[in-house]
């Protein structure tokens, strides 16, 4: 029986190490059928003619916040181009960073913005985070930026 188990996991072992092997590979270039086929593409981008983020302001610090203190900033923005601006994603770089951003298409001309909340609950010090958009955009990312100097508070046991 130990040698059945023996030579299965032998088996087995050999069979996913060959798998994960580059050599054999007869066509190591992806295909640019999937990359200009539009049934692939969730949302197709005209670098000419699409959607244009304008922020009025990318970057905001907050200056000192008190540790355990939630902090928000709206990043306004307008669709300068000539289609509809459409956000798939917003995400924040931790935990303590959370966006909210529009769900319906944002008109050409029209303005909305991306809501972030920062809460500096066990934070200590300088802190530098980010929120990543995603959007049919050229390019197709945005990174805006928050920062903020979370004091702990001293305690006062005399």
């Amino acid at each position: 029986m130990k040698r059945s188990i023996f030579y299965i996991s032998t088996v087995i072992g050999l069979t996913l190490f060959q798998s994960c092997s580059s050599e054999g590979e007869e066509n190591k270039e992806i295909s640019t059928d999937l990359i200009s086929n539009p049934a692939s593409a969730s949302v197709e981008v005209d670098v000419e003619n699409g959607p244009i983020f304008e922020f009025e302001k990318e970057i905001h610090d907050f200056g000192s916040i008190a540790q355990g203190e939630k902090v928000s900033y709206s990043f306004v923005f307008k669709n300068s181009g000539k289609k509809d601006l459409i956000i798939s994603s917003a995400i924040g770089s931790c935990g303590c960073t959370v966006p909210q951003y529009p769900k319906n298409p944002i008109s050409p001309g029209e303005s909305a913005s991306i809501d972030v909340v920062f809460n500096s609950e066990g934070k200590d010090g300088k802190q530098d985070k980010t929120v990543t958009l995603m959007a049919n955009t050229n390019p197709a990312s945005k990174v805006l930026k928050i920062s903020g100097n979370v004091i702990v508070p001293t305690s006062n046991n005399n």
